[in-house]
């Protein structure tokens, strides 16, 4: 119901009728002319992207691994698309504290062996480092907002009473959890558009793409573990786990493996040996096509395979200037895939082209479903470990874009959930039906689930809503013990209840079985970015509020939708678990609002209306092959340590001037949001962001200097955050420091503006 402003709607005016022109290009993903207020498609000259627009020819560049937004352009608002590539890609490796951590850990090791009276000493140096960075309860579990402190890591009990199962458990976490840190995948600066990156951007963005496996192709890191006689999979390897002498092969460098004790390490040899690789065919392409040398068969074929495929494709990124400019002449906009590349799409390459999603009747497609029903078995087993108990009740928020990037992954895990399998058509694979599997099969209860459903998925799968609403009635009338069905049992509660209340039967069991909610037809979000920005709340009440008024419409296919705040409300109160997925890692939870808006917004409803908060977790499947489910606390920090601070991705973001300083006050908006909304950020992110991005004298001159207003808005955030007392811990001397840059930055803001 947000109309456009008058200012608004007379820009785009000007420019048709006075300015005169005869095409408009919208840069980058995404604006906010296909959202406005209006039909989902087939627009009347009543909803308000065409009022806005009309028939003017739009060219719209996009990102190609987000198909869902770009759909919503090419529905609302007559856009060709113009994908263009992904940022590059990179290996976050260690810096600072956590390579030296890293070091420690490595000396205690050769310590045992060559000098065990050392140990002491090394130890006591471990575990101060490991306070002084705030690590213990991201190695070991809960802690920090709400938790226990990890007391018997640390304390000189612990040391005395029981040194080694403790300790020894403690050292193998800690070297496990630095090696998936540095193995994450973060962004290395931004896409220029129509430019292929070049020398280590483009080595590390091959080895990102070339990592997964693909049809007839074992994946890069895969092929050399295969000619290295390796007997462990590098993309589903427990980092922690010890590395046997004996898996070593005769086929590999001869010092290579030498230093290796654990998997992890293993898996760093393998990514470093295969940048050497790439690095060698981007250097001298036809030494490396000669035949293979012995042992090196399976490498030798995805180096050939990079060469014959994957680095022509990198090197037309050019196209995407070229059929920009082709589209404003008139010419025809080549057609291609859409998804991430890093994700086993190499097949949306090259880029500049006008990008197509999927077929809404094949979803969820099979490979999705196994991925679904993959995660949701973990989510269950690790609910049921840290609890005692199987999960009941559980809410999901399902967006469009990832529907389609991913073949409905979501969708797939909420049925595996409810214990439904999809059923295909032989010849076309398309989902024709669903059936509901026995709990002698499942081997466990199934779970009462909520969708909360995106605006646009609301737009584009009205068959997917239908299929699950219809998998809700049927599992809902299985004639099962209330404990193995909580769903059955909440129906038939609520049915009696809504009866009493003087509803009709047939009344009483629709109300009882809505499970899909999402913001009124026509509108889309979640209702909470207006308030974060413009700092207009007060409490969790507020912020639930706002979320709960975009988000309290039933629907159950077909387009119906009803506004039922209260049933939204009982569903709420209700739940155990709020997930969210992520289904790549060309992007992270701190790059978006989306984000907190969805996960946040439905974890402080909830909290607003129980007292407490549910259990939050965040579902990884950027390896199809191993998906993960984390803690929501446990996934901040792993993106704040590997990325948000990581001097790698500060300098990357240097390289873009006002955008590169853009993106880091971004990231702080979005973790100050997502600590208002779920009380997950913990103190020190908050000292760490204000040490590396407004203390550092040189990031602080850069962002002064290309974008003063970043600065300023970091700084004013930050102290917001300890005024809302979410950063508790913040000493004098550094809000003072930061109200000051705060003065500075208005200053530098003032001058620009005087003529």
């Amino acid at each position: 119901d947000l109309e456009p402003t008058h200012e608004y709607l007379a820009f785009y005016y000007w420019l048709r009728q006075h300015f005169g022109a005869q095409a408009i290009v919208h840069v980058g993903k995404h604006g906010n002319l296909e959202w406005l207020p209006g039909k989902g498609v087939a627009l009347s000259e009543a909803c308000y992207p065409e009022v806005a627009l009309g028939a003017l020819p739009h060219l719209y560049p996009f990102i190609v691994n987000d198909p869902g937004e770009g759909s919503q352009a090419k529905r609302r608002a007559q856009a060709v698309i113009i994908d263009h590539l992904t940022p590059p890609m990179t290996r976050a490796e260690l810096y600072g504290p956590l390579q030296q951590l890293e070091g420690l850990i490595d000396e205690y090791y050769e310590a045992q062996s060559l000098d065990p009276t050392r140990l002491p000493v090394i130890r006591d140096r471990i575990l101060k480092l490991v306070q002084q960075e705030n690590l213990q309860w991201e190695v070991m579990g809960e802690g920090g907002k709400g938790g226990e402190n990890e007391a018997h890591i640390s304390s000189p009990e612990s040391k005395t009473q029981n040194p080694k199962s403790n300790w020894s458990e403690f050292l193998s976490r800690t070297d496990g959890y630095l090696c998936e840190l540095k193995e994450s995948q973060i962004r290395d600066g931004l896409h220029i558009f129509g430019q292929c990156p070049q020398g280590r951007q483009l080595r590390d963005l091959i080895v990102a793409i070339a990592r997964h496996p693909g049809p007839g192709r074992l994946g890069l890191t895969r092929a050399i573990a295969k000619d290295w006689e390796l007997t462990f999979d590098p993309l589903t390897a427990d980092y922690a786990t010890p590395f046997e002498p004996n898996q070593r092969s005769d086929f590999f460098p001869p010092d290579v493996l030498q230093t290796c004790r654990t998997l992890g390490d293993v898996v760093e040899a393998l990514e470093q040996f295969a940048a050497a690789q790439v690095d060698a065919l981007l250097l001298d392409p036809k030494s490396r096509l000669d035949a293979p040398s012995h042992g090196s068969i399976h490498t030798q074929q995805e180096l050939n395979w990079i060469h014959d495929r994957l680095l022509p494709s990198l090197q037309h990124t050019h196209q995407e200037i070229t059929h920009l400019l082709g589209g404003l002449e008139g010419r025809y906009v080549p057609s291609g895939a859409s998804g991430a590349p890093t994700r086993g799409r190499p097949d949306v390459l090259p880029t500049g082209r006008n990008f197509y999603s999927v077929d809404i009747r094949a979803i969820p497609t099979e490979s999705a479903w196994d991925v679904g029903r993959k995660v949701a078995e973990t989510l269950i087993e690790q609910y049921a470990q840290e609890q005692g108990e199987y999960p009941k009740t559980l809410a999901l928020s399902i967006w469009g874009t990832s529907t389609m990037r991913t073949g409905g992954d979501d969708l797939a895990e909420a049925l595996a959930l409810l214990g439904v399998q999809p059923v295909w058509d032989g010849a076309s694979r398309r989902v024709v039906d669903f059936e509901i599997l026995p709990l002698s099969l499942l081997g466990r209860p199934r779970v009462d689930v909520t969708l909360r459903i995106s605006g646009f998925f609301r737009d584009a799968f009205p068959n997917l809503i239908d299929l699950f609403h219809q998998a809700v009635e049927a599992v809902a009338a299985l004639d099962e013990p209330f404990e193995q069905n909580p769903l059955a049992a909440q129906v038939q509660m609520e049915t009696q209840t809504w009866q009493t209340a003087g509803l009709t039967i047939d009344q009483a069991k629709q109300r009882s079985h809505y499970r899909i909610f999402g913001s009124k037809p026509g509108a889309y979000g979640a209702g909470l970015q207006g308030l974060i920005e413009s700092q207009n709340w007060a409490n969790d009440q507020d912020l639930a509020q706002a979320y709960m008024n975009w988000s309290s419409y039933a629907y159950t296919g077909q387009g119906e939708a009803r506004s039922v705040p209260d049933v939204f409300a009982d569903r709420l109160r209700q739940l155990q678990i709020v997930l969210h997925n992520q289904d790549n890692r060309e992007h992270d939870l701190l790059d978006s609002d989306d984000y907190y808006q969805f996960q946040g917004g439905l974890t402080a409803s909830v909290r607003s209306l129980t007292g407490k908060n549910p259990e939050i977790y965040f579902g990884d499947h950027s390896h199809p092959e191993k998906p993960k489910v984390r803690k929501l606390k446990e996934e901040l920090a792993k993106v704040y340590r590997s990325r948000v601070v990581n001097p790698k991705w500060i300098a990357g973001a240097m390289r873009h001037g006002y955008k590169g300083a853009f993106e880091m006050a971004a990231t702080v908006d979005y973790l100050f949001a997502y600590d208002a909304t779920t009380h997950c950020v913990e103190d020190y992110m908050y000292q760490g962001i204000a040490q590396s991005y407004l203390f550092d004298p040189a990031v602080q001159a850069f962002i002064q200097q290309k974008n003063p207003w970043a600065l300023r808005d970091m700084a004013e955030r930050l102290l917001e955050a300890h005024q809302r007392q979410l950063w508790q811990t913040a000493n004098p001397e550094i809000l003072e420091n930061l109200r000051t840059i705060v003065h500075q930055a208005e200053g530098v803001i003032e001058g620009k503006h005087q003529p």
